[in-house]
């Protein structure tokens, strides 16, 4: 029997190919002569992966910053203290660099495998606006390799690496400082003001000629903004308890790393592209009990963008989403654009999300320019007060939509008890003609207030069950 529901469905998708949407029937034949049986439930395999997902501990020693000539104030920097007391955690065996009460000013800050950065309660680190206090380093900016600003806090090729506390971290940016880099008259730029857009373009043309990350060299004379928090390329990361503060772009954005815990966070920055935790080619993560309030997306998957993100060929997978709160933003969990990589194995459950100004609750961006594959995306137990967009938002038009040579693949999307109280569109689904978004499963959702109709264009398999919107069963949505 197993066998033949294997042949059957190969048959199928073969079928798919060179048929189209005529072939949805056999799909159809093939689940019901042959199901699933039950046990396969995808939510089974959540508990062998948390496990994997340990978060490092580290000795019981301990080095004051203080010790190290940290000083409390606005007016000390202390970027030497910090480097000081981090080398010294390391090369003493680890443990944590205690960064008790107070203020401390500091340039960019280099983690080092072993060290737990603590900042205490009532401890803020305050970020200097100095471009040259972020010395260039290897890092991944909107998806491409470069050499640019060190993140604010960085780490490279590093195990065992941790920041946690009840303090405060402060990016100390606003629409005097880094966010007019973006381009935008509402923020502090205006006509003949330096922005971003010509390093912008310069960058991805690098990514999509391929060439060698040492010649991509932007950082001191350019304008793109760097990062908050980025480990690069490290293994076992915990970054928790933190409060995130006026972030000069993404805020919390590992890549290329393996085991990473993201926990207890506050996170409140509405400048531009404030994304509020990205992981980028990221394997085995856990983002848990979050509060997001962001000028962009909460949380976004992402995998690199086009060329380059293909050149490095690595997936975001393995990444579970739960216990977390998003206000406004643009998407409360995103998956994409940068996506060429591809995403696969996402988890999201037991999240509440409120407000006027986010976008969409689950929100897919793809396009025929990053191509990537992003399957296996199981949603659960999700609570929506209002969004004011959709609940759930597929897009393969995002930015340069049709025009590219790379085919989108968004398949095996599950939603289950979702309520979302008010929204423009309970779905809004939009592939290509030549890539149809497949496989979409909504169960037990609830959608009221919902203004306009559902949008499903280039769709296939979209199955519903138990499905309401606007207090009516709906068992299909119109296409």
């Amino acid at each position: 029997m197993t066998s033949r529901r294997k042949f059957l469905r190969s048959l199928a998708a073969r079928s798919a190919l060179l048929l189209g949407p005529s072939a949805t029937w056999l799909r159809k034949v093939a689940r019901s002569v042959f199901p699933e049986p039950t046990g396969n439930d995808p939510w089974r395999e959540l508990p062998e992966l948390l496990a994997r997902i340990k978060a490092p501990l580290f000795p019981d020693r301990e080095w004051n910053v203080v010790k190290f000539g940290a000083a409390n104030g606005d007016q000390t920097d202390c970027s030497s203290a910090f480097r000081a007391a981090i080398a010294a955690c390391h090369t003493g065996g680890g443990g944590r660099v205690i960064v008790p009460a107070g203020e401390y000013l500091s340039g960019a800050i280099r983690l080092l495998s072993g060290v737990n950065l603590e900042v205490q309660k009532g401890a803020t680190i305050r970020f200097r606006r100095d471009p040259r206090a972020y010395p260039n380093v290897l890092t991944r900016w909107e998806g491409v390799e470069l050499l640019n600003f060190s993140p604010f806090i960085y780490a490279f090729q590093q195990d065992n690496i941790a920041i946690t506390g009840e303090g405060t971290l402060d990016g100390n940016a606003d629409c005097n400082h880094w966010w007019p880099w973006k381009g935008q008259t509402k923020c502090g730029w205006k006509s003949g003001d330096p922005d971003q857009s010509k390093d912008r373009n310069l960058l991805f043309s690098f990514g999509e000629q391929h060439a060698p990350v040492e010649q991509r060299v932007f950082g001191e004379g350019h304008y793109l903004r760097p990062q908050f928090i980025q480990p690069y390329r490290c293994k076992n990361v915990l970054i928790e308890g933190l409060t995130l503060l006026n972030s000069p772009m993404w805020q919390v954005t590992p890549a290329l790393c393996t085991n990473v815990t993201i926990r207890n966070l506050t996170i409140d920055s509405s400048g531009p592209n404030t994304d509020g935790c990205d992981p980028d080619s990221c394997r085995d993560v856990l983002i848990e009990n979050c509060v997001f309030n962001t000028g962009d997306d909460c949380i976004a998957i992402k995998s690199g963008r086009n060329g380059d993100g293909r050149r490095l060929h690595t997936p975001s997978e393995n990444i579970v989403i739960r216990g977390c709160r998003m206000t406004n933003g643009h998407g409360g969990v995103t998956i994409g654009s940068e996506i060429s990589g591809g995403v696969r194995n996402v988890f999201v459950e037991d999240c509440r999300m409120d407000s006027p100004h986010l976008d969409s609750a689950i929100r897919i961006k793809n396009n025929a320019m990053r191509g990537g594959t992003i399957e296996n995306i199981f949603v659960r137990n999700v609570d929506v007060g209002q969004v004011a967009v959709a609940g759930l938002a597929i897009d393969f038009l995002y930015e340069e939509g049709a025009a590219g040579n790379f085919t989108p693949v968004v398949r095996d999307v599950d939603l289950r008890n979702i309520k979302v109280e008010k929204t423009k569109y309970a779905v809004f689904l939009r592939g290509l003609p030549n890539a149809p978004i497949r496989d979409v499963r909504m169960t037990n959702c609830v959608f009221e207030n919902a203004t306009q109709s559902s949008i499903v264009e280039n769709a296939t398999e979209v199955s519903l069950a138990g499905v309401r919107i606007n207090g009516k069963l709906v068992e299909q949505l119109s296409i």
